[in-house]
């Protein structure tokens, strides 16, 4: 398996919604720039679907992600498909 490096500008799936558990429900995409901002200071993201949240979990392989975001990202050009 290859990994790929998506520049700046891309995204890349981030998490908000969380169930009952520490699980999160759905990952996001946002900005890649603004993850790790995120992450250190706290900052609130907007995802491409407009949910605003803080950065506080990293998507594993075959994680659930937002259908809206997912659209969107999809529709982007550069994004590989």
């Amino acid at each position: 398996m290859a990994t790929q490096v998506l520049p700046d500008t891309e995204t890349r799936p981030e998490t908000t919604e969380s169930t009952g558990s520490d699980e999160p429900k759905m990952f996001h995409y946002v900005k890649k720039a603004k993850i790790a901002e995120s992450a250190v200071l706290g900052n609130m993201v907007e995802a491409l679907c407009g949910e605003r949240f803080p950065v506080t979990k990293s998507p594993k392989p075959g994680s659930p992600v937002c259908p809206d975001c997912k659209k969107i990202y999809e529709s982007l050009p550069g994004d590989g498909s």
